[in-house]
């Protein structure tokens, strides 16, 4: 009995379905189709009961398909405990990464990591929709705030303030900017998450919490689109400064109303479990902090940041 015949039984247990598991896997349906039936020709009985409609879990297969899923895994944990003994960085490591970071600020270091750790193999999801590790068989995710699940296990990677940030051109248009009042009259640029568009700002400053409505013709959820309509010129966006650390290096944005200080939130790269934790994973734990701080020394040089805005 192989174990790959074994992981599509409880794929298709999962999905209910022969095609969709097949799909999830990138197999064909034939092919799915044939590793079931060899194992329960090996066991000797129906995991699964097929009519033309649907596909159901059988008794047998009740009883046998739980079981399999843990052996799976004391193998796959048995597997990993030897590569973490012997420090082996190999392997498949699927990451998700939001638009922005993923794009324009994280996935040239990966190309470094590869180069370092020729024995990796990535696999990249890039999206700003929330990850279900077990739904999108993902290893590991680089987001922002800290993992709200407490069965997830994370390692904060830095402090990521917000910037406030508009082109030159467009403040040479438009005027820049004091205090909230002006700041009402621009055109905002507005991330928007599952139909909601995030058009109220908030605000640090001298101590108090301060909201404002914003207008603004333009709005997407996909951030990485937003940093390009505020490099653009299109308007004024509140944004990371990791996401805009490049753009505001080169000038391409700049930082304004800096008595005013956007929202604050956190890095973190996210894991499903401890078990999850593998050699390759802390190296990119590693390698990410590094990195951060190298980008956020340069922010802070230039005059973008201040050092406590990272402490």
């Amino acid at each position: 009995m192989l174990l790959e015949d074994l992981q599509v039984v409880l794929k298709v247990a999962e999905f209910k379905s022969i095609t969709k598991a097949a799909a999830s896997i990138d197999m064909r349906t034939a092919t799915a189709s044939a590793a079931i039936k060899r194992v329960e020709a090996a066991l000797g009985v129906d995991l699964f009961i097929r009519t033309t409609r649907q596909l159901k879990i059988s008794s047998a297969g009740e009883r046998y398909i739980p079981q399999c899923q843990q052996a799976l895994l004391m193998l796959e944990q048995a597997k990993r405990n030897m590569r973490d003994d012997l420090d082996i960085v190999d392997g498949e490591l699927r990451i998700a990464i939001s638009s922005d970071l993923g794009r324009n600020l994280i996935a040239p270091w990966l190309d470094e990591f590869v180069q370092n750790y020729p024995k990796v193999a990535l696999k990249l999801n890039i999206s700003d929709s929330n990850i279900d590790f077990y739904r999108d068989s993902v290893d590991v995710a680089i987001r922002y705030g800290s993992p709200s699940d407490s069965n997830l296990y994370g390692f904060k990677i830095c402090n990521v303030p917000g910037k406030l940030c508009a082109s030159p051109q467009y403040l040479k248009d438009n005027s820049t900017p004091q205090n909230l009042q002006d700041l009402s009259a621009h055109n905002g640029l507005f991330y928007q998450l599952h139909d909601v568009v995030h058009d109220i700002w908030k605000f640090a400053h001298q101590g108090e919490v301060f909201k404002i409505q914003m207008q603004g013709n333009r709005a997407s959820n996909d951030g990485d689109l937003v940093r390009r309509w505020c490099v653009a010129g299109k308007g004024i966006a509140v944004k990371s400064s990791l996401d805009m650390s490049n753009d505001l290096l080169s000038g391409n944005v700049v930082s304004i109303m800096n008595d005013y200080q956007p929202r604050k939130t956190e890095l973190w790269l996210v894991c499903p479990s401890r078990q999850s934790i593998t050699p390759a994973v802390r190296l990119l734990r590693d390698m990410l902090k590094e990195k951060c701080t190298i980008i956020q020394n340069k922010l802070i040089e230039q005059g973008i940041l201040n050092k406590s805005d990272i402490e």
